[in-house]
């Protein structure tokens, strides 16, 4: 059976994992949620009298977002780069502060910064190590990974990694370097487009609540 949400509501894809508490913390302060949500829920869909908030996968957002199921929701700059996905961008809420960087180990940043004609990266983000290198010209054998990624440079797997780094001590903890950083990421609230015209006036009123909010500080 197909469950159809109430279309007079607005539908937000909220991102489990890293960004979720940060990203409740914001909907609270600002009164788009008005109650706490534990990250260890089980429930799906969370409906309050203005919102249907659906708990998903944080690469799983954009997906939800794009196709008109939410309305809007949280997605951070790596998860976008690399879905591509076709939404409006209009607020950089500042959470999740992150890096998009290749890692290796130190005694082969020489063999990087050597103009190497190919390299194998490890990484659970193809599509944006496909684009970087691409434009310096590398080829690269991409090697699909989703956990422990830092493994790879160790077992010979892959000559380097590309993933997100924030703090940097799982790199130090197994003796990788940062070898050249690629972009910044941070969390983004994005809009479906088709929503964002025939909601607009809801949708601007959460934008500008945000907006005001992040202005504060």
């Amino acid at each position: 059976m197909v469950r159809k949400l109430p279309e007079d509501k607005l539908t937000v894809a909220l991102p489990k994992g890293r960004l979720f508490e940060q990203t409740i913390q914001l909907f609270n302060s600002c009164g788009i949620l008005d109650r706490v949500v534990s990250p260890d829920s089980r429930k799906l869909i969370l409906e309050t009298e203005d919102f249907n908030f659906l708990l998903v996968r944080a690469k799983d957002v954009p997906t939800y977002v794009e196709y008109g199921v939410a309305d809007i929701g949280v997605a951070g700059d790596d998860v976008l780069l690399e879905s591509r996905a076709d939404v409006y961008r209009p607020v950089d809420l500042g959470i999740g502060a992150c890096t998009i960087m290749v890692a290796g180990l130190p005694e082969d940043r020489e063999k990087y910064f050597s103009n190497p004609t190919s390299l194998r990266i490890s990484t659970k983000y193809p599509t944006i190590a496909r684009d970087f290198f691409g434009k310096k010209g590398i080829k690269v054998q991409i090697i699909e990974l989703y956990g422990s990624i830092e493994l790879a440079p160790l077992v010979g797997l892959s000559d380097f990694i590309v993933d997100i780094v924030e703090t940097g001590r799982t790199l130090r903890e197994n003796g990788l370097v940062v070898i050249e950083e690629i972009r910044p990421s941070t969390a983004k609230l994005i809009v479906n487009r088709a929503s964002y015209k025939t909601k607009n006036s809801r949708i601007m009123d959460i934008i500008e609540k945000l907006e005001n909010l992040l202005v504060k500080g």
